[in-house]
């Protein structure tokens, strides 16, 4: 009986792990890659607001183009390995870490709108950098700016 419980329990375990697995690596995917760039070089919209944002906020610390300063880490580093989970909550909250040789700060941005309403684009950008898919600079080409973020600004900025 222990044995059929046991065999039982680990087929189920098996069905688990492949449903999991081959369920999130389309959505796995997405989510490593929310940007889109175009073969000529064009970036989506959201990727140049992030780059607009990130520059307008975050560069302060994080040094131009995510690279890095003696204030704050190179995000193009971090985020080879960071989720968008642990960059929202990040930057949503702030961090410490303190140690008997340095002390890191990262504010919390919780509250700050110009931050807030645009994490997410910021997130897009950080990530192109990251996966080298975007060069340093501003983007010389982005495509419009379509309805679905004039909405989403307005309701998160005001009209």
């Amino acid at each position: 009986m222990l044995t059929r419980i046991l065999l039982c329990g680990a087929a189920l375990a098996v069905l688990m792990i492949v449903a999991i697995s081959d369920q999130p690596a389309a959505a796995q995917e997405q989510e490593e890659k929310p940007y889109k760039i175009s073969e000529d070089g064009t970036v989506d919209w959201y990727t140049f607001s992030g780059f607009r944002r990130y520059h307008a906020d975050c560069h302060v610390c994080h040094g131009p183009d995510g690279l890095g300063s003696s204030f704050g880490p190179a995000l193009v580093d971090s985020l080879k390995t960071m989720t968008y989970e642990n960059f929202l909550e990040i930057t949503t909250n702030g961090r410490k870490n303190v140690s008997t040789s340095s002390e890191k700060v990262m504010p919390s941005f919780g509250l700050n709108a110009n931050v807030m309403c645009f994490v997410d684009d910021i997130y897009t950008y950080l990530k192109a950098r990251s996966d080298d898919a975007l060069p340093r600079g501003r983007p010389a080409k982005h495509a419009d700016k379509p309805q679905e973020a004039k909405d989403r600004d307005t309701a998160c900025m005001g009209g």
